[in-house]
């Protein structure tokens, strides 16, 4: 199972809608056949493994790390094929949440005469796929709140000076969590003064960019912005509220950015929640913000970030630096989102640590 949940990470950033899955299929202890689901989220994990395993799956034993689905959608359920294939055994970390299966693939199998076990790794399966169920069962992509900064907080002196506060492993770093994401979002701030392309620039991984999202609740991004000009080249959603005048958000359609339309919070901002929801409608999974300060903020503030990812390098900029954070008013202790570190890397000088939400 922790082969099958390797080979599921390769997918992630890559299959969205669909979750990332791995199966491995073993048989009189040798592995006769693997896979994972492939970009675009298709073919699925088991149907990749049985055809690498040419026919010998005959009595075997399928290792996946999520329940084998059990509807006709583009392709034949995986159930069926596992049936057909002659597999004897499955076993399975985590029942499929999403209504269209939700136990019917396991229950499939058992009245075809497979023996069926659940829950083996099911913690590593679900953190794996946190960003899949949080779309379904909370209408939001899991979202990851990245932050490079100096030891105090700081991301740029103040005169303005940023580049770089980070080392380039760091950087480097920031490039995977990107090809990991199936979107990566910044504030119209952020967009207009660092001008982020916002994609993967890994050798061997530049074709995996993720949607790139601005929130620009006042049109502030320019037409000529690389995020506008290479939105025929690299998917771009623009995020902004009801009221703008139409010509600007036709001149957006026309250089081939995507217009998503939401309310308005009581500040007169875009409202977050729908925000979120409407990333979900279009399939993401994995949200990667990257700023700016007023961006984090409201995110943290409304308690919409699961993960922090925080680069630190080791200097100290002081208290007249700018900081990574806008205010957002927290009066208590109490009210401050907790978060629970779950690993720490060193890269070079720097140091990233990520954290997961306490909630």
């Amino acid at each position: 199972m922790l082969a099958a949940l390797a080979l599921a990470a390769r997918g992630q950033g890559r299959v969205a809608p669909n979750p990332a899955v791995g199966c491995v299929l073993v048989k009189e202890n040798r592995i006769v056949g693997r896979g994972w689901t492939q970009p675009g989220g298709r073919p699925h994990a088991e149907t990749e493994a049985l055809r690498r395993a040419q026919g010998r799956t005959a009595g075997s034993t399928a290792y996946v790390t999520l329940e084998p689905c059990s509807h006709h959608g583009q392709t034949a359920p995986c159930a069926e094929a596992l049936i057909d294939a002659g597999v004897s055994r499955v076993v399975a970390a985590l029942e499929d949440p999403d209504p269209r299966v939700a136990g019917r693939g396991i229950a499939r199998l058992r009245d075809a005469g497979l023996q069926v076990e659940l829950g083996l790794c099911a913690e590593q399966a679900e953190a794996l796929n946190a960003g899949f169920f949080s779309r379904l069962t909370r209408d939001r992509p899991e979202v990851t709140l990245k932050l490079a900064t100096s030891q105090d907080g700081r991301i740029a002196t103040h005169s303005g000076q940023s580049q770089w506060i980070t080392g380039p492993l760091s950087r480097r770093h920031a490039h995977l969590l990107r090809a990991q994401a199936d979107a990566v979002l910044v504030g119209s701030g952020t967009a207009v003064v660092d001008n982020p392309r916002l994609d993967v620039r890994l050798p061997g991984l530049q074709r995996v960019s993720p949607l790139r999202v601005v929130i620009d609740g006042r049109l502030r991004l320019p037409l000529t912005h690389d995020l506008v000009v290479r939105a025929g080249e690299v998917p771009t959603l623009l995020i902004t509220h009801e009221g703008n005048p139409p010509e600007r958000l036709d001149a957006y359609a026309g250089a081939g950015v995507e217009v998503l339309r939401v309310g308005m919070d009581a500040s007169g901002h875009c409202a977050l929640p729908e925000a979120l929801a409407g990333l979900a409608g279009r399939g993401v999974n994995r949200l990667l913000v990257e700023g700016g300060g007023h961006l984090a903020a409201a995110l943290l503030s409304a308690g919409l970030v699961d993960r922090l990812a925080w680069y630190r390098a080791p200097m100290v900029i002081g208290g007249d630096g700018i900081p990574a954070l806008a205010g957002f008013g927290v009066d208590r202790l109490d009210e401050a989102p907790q978060f629970r570190q779950s690993s720490r890397l060193r890269l070079g000088r720097d140091t990233l640590d990520l954290f997961g939400s306490q909630d």
